[in-house]
């Protein structure tokens, strides 16, 4: 198991963070046609209107509290929150947004699988990454009364958090994830192989919310002005059209 464990929390989350970033690259290097999410709103679009709203809504929340609450260093907030607090916060608003999510994504999983067009036009990786995330789901919803179990010394969250930290500085250390429970585990490994999986999938889009973000905070271009009266040669700034 000693060996099991460093290769799942040592090992394969540089493997998956690799794949995930050189893969993410050379897709949108050699396949930009396939850089798309393969919208289906045209058939059954207010299923789909609602199911993606609260998909993405408990999505983004989740992705971004994973990542503000494991990557933030306990010294950190500990003048602001004590961890058992910090602990009780996570429970409540991941619960929260854990419910939302789970039922906008058995929304467009059931819009998916038992509508014959949309099926039709589906890729096998389509319902297949579909149902990557809903698993996720229900662990990390499964992982919810162990980490109440842990609320008043939020033992769990405070290891957890430090093997995310290890991770992200190069010092990884899997000894102290014995004393996890299981799902927390099932958990990690899952979410990891999603981070892998991603550049093989419609998920891939994911990027492209980034890089809007980034076109917004764009800064001005030159670009040649229409007007007759501006001599030849002469430009004025404004942005690209």
């Amino acid at each position: 198991m000693n060996t099991l464990d460093d290769f799942l929390f040592v090992v394969y989350p540089y493997i998956a963070l690799a794949v995930f970033l050189m893969g993410s690259l050379a897709r949108f290097d050699r396949d930009q046609y396939t850089w798309k999410s393969d919208s289906s709103q045209l058939l059954r679009q207010r299923q789909l209107r609602w199911g993606s709203n609260m998909f993405h809504f408990g999505i983004l929340f989740l992705f971004f509290g994973h990542t503000v609450g494991l990557l933030t260093p306990h010294w950190l907030y500990e003048p602001f929150i004590t961890a058992p607090a910090k602990q009780m916060m996570a429970i409540v608003s991941g619960g929260i947004a854990g419910l939302v999510c789970f039922v906008g994504l058995s929304m467009l999983l059931h819009r998916r699988i038992f509508d014959p067009r949309i099926r039709l036009t589906s890729h096998r990786t389509d319902l297949a990454i579909l149902i990557i995330l809903w698993v996720q789901l229900v662990l990390g919803l499964i992982t919810l009364p162990f980490s109440f179990a842990h609320r008043v010394d939020a033992s769990a969250m405070l290891i957890l958090a430090s093997w995310a930290q290890g991770i992200l500085t190069f010092r990884p250390d899997a000894s102290a994830l014995a004393a996890i429970d299981w799902p927390f585990k099932v958990h990690m490994v899952l979410g990891m192989t999603i981070f892998l999986l991603l550049p093989f999938s419609r998920l891939v889009h994911v990027w492209s919310g980034l890089a809007s973000v980034a076109y917004v905070l764009r800064p001005y271009q030159i670009v040649r002005s229409r007007r007759l009266n501006v001599p030849p040669g002469q430009n004025q700034p404004g942005r690209a059209v």
